[in-house]
């Protein structure tokens, strides 16, 4: 059994909480959530049991498929059998509360220095994406790990996400054939022209991580890597197109307004080392109407195209990647890929 605290309760816990409760509902057992850390206590308690406890804040995004749109969710949704304990300073929490792991759900800047904490006192730690927000902190947390002999990752979603794996397939043994490039491209999507993401100002703030090409950034390369090899090149830029931000109300009034100096827009070219070329852009600037390449991701290989559940052979006919992969990937290849039949990807990120 591993007992497990949380720091960081913010609107993505509830996601999280899903996909816990999801591992919950396949038969995995082995875990328990034993504490929360919050700078506020209120945030945590909110998440403890359903029908007691302050109110969740709503969720703050609508977008399809973003896990920032998920809520009403709680602990004792799935364990009832644990007395969780509730901390507003995580140094305290992992050093008195009955956990082996911890799971890092902060900001990108606290990531190092929680990663410090609970790697010196022996726990396993999972750390949200991104890993750091420098190069040299990222390595610093992989030797502390090493070096004290823990287990230490990085939670990161698009990797688990079932369109990754079965675009995987495609492009190693499916009919698309050798992935030849890729394209991902928004402007003026989300966000735009000038709110402040997620109603979250250190998104906009680079001494704290911020920046689209680090909060989403990753998720992109990190897709990518996954389908078509490790980065070898990249050339790239990025801009601050809007440097004050604000957050609106329902009734469209300002409620808050904020100085950005991390970018909300970049472009960028890549090769990986298997030979696929792919140009990025992305943006949450953007005035006037939106403009979006494909359906997400868009991917070629010698033998078809693919965007989104789209698949479009070189003879012209077309399939959805569901049913191909459903149809022609071995049964081993998708039990694997989706242990316990799960498709969440932050149960299967948790597994």
């Amino acid at each position: 059994m591993i007992r497990i605290g949380i720091v960081g309760c913010g609107r993505i816990l509830a996601a999280h909480l899903r996909g816990y409760r999801l591992l919950r509902e396949a038969g995995f057992d082995g875990f328990r959530i034993t504490a929360l850390c919050s700078r506020k206590l209120d945030d945590a308690r909110m998440y403890v049991r359903r029908g007691e406890g302050p109110p969740q804040r709503p969720a703050v995004s609508n977008i399809p498929g973003d896990p920032l749109a998920i809520g009403d969710e709680y602990l004792s949704d799935f364990q009832d059998d644990v007395e969780v304990q509730v901390y507003d300073d995580y140094r305290r929490m992992i050093a008195e509360a009955p956990i082996d792991a911890v799971n890092d759900f902060t900001t990108h800047a606290l990531h190092h220095q929680v990663a410090a904490t609970a790697l010196a006192a022996g726990k396993d730690l999972l750390s949200q994406k991104p890993l750091a927000v420098t190069v040299a902190t990222a390595r610093q947390m992989c030797e502390q790990a090493e070096a004290r002999g823990r287990v230490f990752g990085v939670f990161e979603n698009f990797r688990q996400a079932p369109a990754t794996r079965q675009l995987r397939w495609l492009f190693e043994s499916g009919p698309c054939g050798r992935l030849q490039m890729l394209l991902l491209g928004f402007v003026g999507v989300w966000w735009a022209p000038n709110l402040i993401v997620a109603e979250t100002p250190w998104r906009h703030r680079l001494v704290e991580g911020g920046g689209i090409s680090l909060d989403l950034g990753v998720h992109f390369f990190d897709h990518i890597r996954q389908i078509a090899g490790e980065v070898r090149t990249v050339t790239a830029q990025t801009s601050v197109l809007e440097p004050v931000r604000v957050t609106r109300d329902s009734q469209g009034r300002e409620t808050d307004r904020i100085a950005c100096d991390a970018d909300d827009t970049f472009f960028a070219q890549i090769e990986t080392e298997r030979g696929a070329v792919g140009n990025l852009f992305a943006s949450w600037g953007g005035h006037g109407e939106p403009t979006r390449v494909g359906q997400g991701l868009v991917f070629y290989g010698s033998a078809g195209r693919v965007t989104g559940q789209d698949v479009t052979l070189g003879d012209g006919s077309q399939q959805t990647l569901k049913d191909l992969y459903e149809k022609q990937a071995s049964p081993a290849r998708q039990a694997a890929d989706f242990p316990l039949g799960l498709d969440d990807s932050f149960a299967l990120n948790q597994y």
